[in-house]
């Protein structure tokens, strides 16, 4: 369901479980459909079927009470299929809003059955008799036969090759006891049997009381016989009136002498039995195979995928570890902004992601829609392993489904650790292009960020395993992952790096030049001038990288716990609050200035966090592939003290907007550059940034990557 664009219940009653299934197909927008071929959705017109009477007490009130429930489930629904024009009527009477006509089509089974049964020999006559074939099934259709009684016993009388076989149960009138051993009763039985026994008969006959209740039936009866070439007589209720060109195909019979006339005349003429059977069969061929409802009928309510395109606006499906409202971290904050972007420059956006597992939900996808994108999540935990991260089959399986709904031009690949690889083959798969691009080294590293258990990062260039094993004792794995994950990337239509410097570590690492382009990252502007800061007051410091010694939070700590002075503030950003716990605790730092910890900010908070520092923090011990908050400080007139080489320090120059520190581990130039400007803080007091106009926008970012995207598209 949650991949699919309509929902059909068929014949389903308004259980519990049924309606919670209604509310969620409604949670994202789908107007379900209830589908029913038999009037069991009207109380007052189902008690008036006098075939009820033939059952107990116990079970008719079992089965008025259904009509209620089924009543109720189609009103929830809103919308109904019926199989024949005078089901469809009954359900806009129930209140429904919309109501569609699908017919019964002969299956596949069926078809298939008959195929069989009429290439073999001819069934042998005996005694020069002329079999005439009932299904009754249950003892639901006394009533019904009643209709034909009559005429047939007046047939039977007049013409004694005639016989009747009764396939179910049946309560026959006494008259029919004179004619002995002409009748037979054939037990129940599979419906291959039951189509056997109709194939040998002479002729069909499906008789119906007058009722609004048999007039809503769909025309079976007729289809089974005419699929065999046996002639069938017919009470002329509305679906059969409709199928039935009386006297060519088949005949109508409305009352005694109809039917002993019909019956007379196909058992007297044999070669009318095999024109009136053969006609039958050419006809319902023609308007009742599978292909040909399909066309004339479901194709025109519910249209191919391919016709629901109404433009010829690119379509592109955005895959990242986290998206709204499950935001985590920079690269989830480029693909949430890029999907929006898009969206904004006439592009189709869907996006793929994950959600914390839901009990409820079991190991089902979940879709939703945030701000007009239609998402689909998959169940994973936010504690991944990294090796079984490589592979999600259950995830690969619940993306596959939405790529099919969905159909994108292109598939945006942004950060997937813990989705899967199969991701990417299931592109090739689907002969979906896509694109990646490159937030990090998990390509190329386990450890993802390059960093070594010691908090020191790893300055290779072209990744060399022996050097990796060394790292990674024991991990036997390594040849593999590499292999896979590389193999994978090239066979990316577009590999898409945020920064030079980021471009350049996979290009030492064997990807074409023409394979990798800069796809610079964009970030939010501030929404308005930044305030003064108050001449006199303490420093304001802010980290915004998490605990994690990669982005160089032990150096921070070592660096303010060794600091004299204590004018100063420390505002620290624990980004895991928003996905319900914390991970920082600075109970045990002992420092002379004022520590805060404060949840990731957002959208609407983002401004009034720059606001509240003077100085950005960004030791990171690694070559950051771009460096999000650093172009945000930059933005807002906040001095930066940063790390080089790596994208983060792009867009500082050293002494003009911010201080570059080495990127060595060591506390010491850190320690520096916090003291000088301790030292100093009037510099500050009325800092502006004169290099902001060389700082990129979302806006941009995206008109390059549609670009980019559109290049790729077959």
């Amino acid at each position: 369901m949650q991949t699919s664009w309509e929902v059909i219940f068929y014949r389903t009653p308004a259980a519990s479980v049924i309606k919670t299934l209604i509310a969620e197909a409604k949670r994202f927008g789908i107007e379900p459909w209830w589908e029913v071929d038999d009037l069991i959705f009207d109380l007052e017109l189902y008690s008036q079927n006098s075939n009820l009477l033939s059952l107990s007490k116990s079970e008719q009130e079992v089965l008025l009470e259904g009509a209620e429930l089924y009543r109720e489930c189609l009103q929830l629904c809103g919308r109904g299929i019926a199989s024949t024009r005078v089901l469809g009527e009954i359900m806009l009477r129930a209140g429904v809003k919309d109501v569609c006509i699908i017919e019964n089509a002969l299956d596949g089974e069926t078809l298939g059955i008959a195929d069989r049964l009429l290439e073999e020999e001819a069934f042998p006559v005996v005694n020069d008799e002329i079999v005439i074939v009932y299904g009754s099934g249950t003892r639901t259709h006394d009533q019904d036969f009643v209709e034909c009684a009559a005429g047939l016993a007046a047939a039977m009388d007049v013409e004694p090759r005639l016989v009747l076989k009764i396939i179910g149960e049946l309560t026959l009138p006494d008259d029919f006891q004179r004619f002995g051993a002409r009748v037979e009763y054939l037990e129940g039985r599979d419906y291959a049997g039951y189509m056997a026994v109709l194939a040998g008969a002479d002729i069909a006959i499906a008789p119906l009381e007058p009722s609004i209740f048999n007039d809503a039936k769909s025309n079976i009866k007729f289809l089974e016989a005419a699929i065999l070439q046996v002639p069938a007589v017919c009470s002329p209720c509305d679906t059969f009136r409709d199928v039935v060109d009386d006297s060519k195909n088949g005949f109508l019979a409305k009352d005694e002498m109809a039917w002993r006339d019909a019956l007379l005349a196909l058992a007297r003429d044999e070669a009318l039995r095999e024109r009136i059977g053969q006609q039958a069969r050419q006809d319902v061929l023609e308007r009742y195979r599978p292909e040909a409802i399909a066309r004339q009928q479901v194709a025109t309510q519910f249209p191919p995928s391919e016709h629901r395109r109404e433009t010829d606006r690119l379509r592109v499906m955005a895959v990242n570890i986290f998206f709204k409202p499950r935001s985590f971290g920079g690269a989830t904050l480029v693909a949430e902004e890029m999907a929006t972007h898009l969206s904004a420059l006439e592009t189709d956006i869907s996006v793929f992601t994950s959600y914390e597992p839901i009990a409820e939900l079991f190991s089902s996808s979940l879709r939703y829609e945030i701000e007009g994108l239609p998402v689909v999540g998959s169940p994973l935990s936010t504690h991944i392993d990294p090796i079984a991260g490589l592979d999600n089959p259950r995830c690969t399986a619940q993306f596959v489904s939405w790529v099919k709904a969905f159909r994108p031009d292109v598939v945006h690949f942004h950060s997937i650790q813990g989705l899967g690889l199969g991701m990417l083959q299931a592109c090739l798969e689907q002969d979906v292009p896509f694109v990646v691009t490159l937030h990090d080294a998990w390509w190329l590293c386990e450890r993802q960020f390059m960093v070594k258990p010691n908090g020191r990062y790893c300055f290779q260039r072209h990744i060399d395993l022996n050097v990796c094993r060394s790292c990674l004792p024991g991990a036997m794995h390594l040849k593999v992952r590499q292999d896979m994950m590389l193999s994978m990337l090239k066979e990316a239509s577009l590999l898409l790096a945020p920064s030079e410097s980021h471009r350049a570590l996979y290009l030492a690492n064997g990807f074409a030049p023409e394979l990798v382009k800069v796809n610079r990252n964009g970030f939010s502007w501030p929404k308005a001038a930044r305030s003064p800061r108050q001449p006199g007051t303490p420093l304001r410091f802010g980290f915004v990288g998490g605990q994690e010694a990669v982005k160089g939070f032990p150096l921070v700590r070592e660096v303010f716990e060794g600091l004299e002075s204590a004018d100063w503030e420390l505002v620290l950003i624990d980004n895991t609050l928003n996905l319900g716990f914390a991970s920082m605790d600075v109970s045990g730092w002992e420092v002379k200035g004022r520590i805060t910890i404060q949840p990731a900010y957002g959208d609407a908070t983002r401004d009034a966090f720059f606001n509240s520092i003077d100085v950005l923090l960004f030791p990171s011990q690694w070559m950051e592939s771009y460096g999000l908050t650093v172009r945000e400080a930059l933005a807002r007139d906040v001095w930066v003290i940063s790390t080089s080489p790596g994208g983060q320090a792009e867009d500082i120059v050293d002494g003009v907007n911010g201080d570059l520190i080495p990127l060595d581990g060591r506390p010491d130039p850190l320690k520096t550059a916090v003291e000088g400007l301790l030292a100093r803080p009037d510099r500050l007091d009325s800092y502006v940034n004169p290099m902001k106009d060389r700082l990129p926008n979302f806006h941009g970012q995206a008109e390059e990557l549609k670009q980019f995207l559109q290049s790729v598209v077959h």
